[in-house]
């Protein structure tokens, strides 16, 4: 596969949403409490005396719940979609992985979808 590939408008933009929706729940997760469940927080030297004091966490409410399984629902619907893309049918078995990081790599680069593996 050569770094002038061409994949189809379609697939690019499915990736390029998959790479978005998966910016989009990342930052949505680090503003969540951080644990699911409410549990005592604790202080350092109790446990884990790495991470320092750990604040009680008050859970997540039934919005947040659903929010979070629809986002992960969309990146799996988008992450079916490109995977199974028809224009991977014509890619060489031996090349289907090179050309997989190619539009991965693509994605990542082209707008505002942010940092980090899709």
């Amino acid at each position: 596969m050569t770094a002038t590939t061409a994949f189809p408008d379609d697939l690019l933009q499915l990736q390029e949403r998959l790479h978005r929706a998966h910016a989009e729940h990342r930052a949505y997760l680090a503003v969540l409490p951080w644990s699911v469940e409410p549990v005592a927080g604790w202080t350092r030297g109790e446990r884990y005396s790495h991470r320092g004091d750990v604040p009680d966490s008050p859970g997540w409410s039934n919005e947040q719940k659903q929010k979070v399984d629809e986002m992960r629902a969309e990146i799996l619907e988008l992450s079916i979609a490109v995977v199974d893309h028809p224009h991977w049918a014509a890619v060489p078995r031996e090349e289907v992985v090179a050309a997989r990081m190619q539009l991965k790599r693509h994605a990542a680069s082209s707008g505002d979808a942010g940092a980090g593996a899709a």
